[in-house]
């Protein structure tokens, strides 16, 4: 168990920041409506969708309260960088559900660039468990979205 001797309770202010970028449009979402509002129809994953909020809820205990003793400083590294686009083009899928679009290209940028997101961060962080269960949790996300609303 020599791996897990690295890693420190502590809180990272940049893993819970990475998370309320990633739920802000949600938020904006349970208050308003989009005009073709199809995210709110009830799901047809409902295990999946359990299994995936309880990874996600260790993904970000993971990236906020778990820190790996070796990782490096907070900078621009090509994992941040790839970690702001992902954020970035999740944004952009939403600015598209609102004006009105709901094709499976808006539903994929709805559902994988957040999740990469997490990955990415965790990786830079080199927070394996946080890798782990994100990866988890990118699986059961997108069981769900192409799953209710793909196909």
């Amino acid at each position: 168990m020599k791996l897990f001797k690295q890693y420190r309770f502590g809180f990272d202010f940049w893993g819970l920041l990475l998370f309320l970028l990633v739920m802000l449009p949600n938020f904006i979402w349970f208050a308003v409506p989009a005009t073709n509002d199809i995210l709110r129809t009830e799901s047809v994953t409902p295990m999946v969708d359990v299994i995936a909020s309880v990874f996600q809820v260790l993904t970000v205990s993971c990236l906020c309260f778990l820190i790996n003793e070796k990782r490096s400083k907070l900078r621009f590294s090509p994992l941040i960088i790839a970690t702001v686009i992902c954020v970035s083009a999740y944004y952009l899928g939403w600015i598209l559900y609102y004006v009105g679009i709901t094709n499976p290209w808006v539903i994929l940028l709805l559902t994988i660039p957040p999740c990469l997101s997490f990955i990415l961060f965790a990786a830079d962080r080199k927070n394996l468990p946080a890798v782990l269960f994100a990866t988890a949790f990118a699986v059961c996300h997108l069981i769900f979205g192409v799953v209710n609303f793909i196909i």
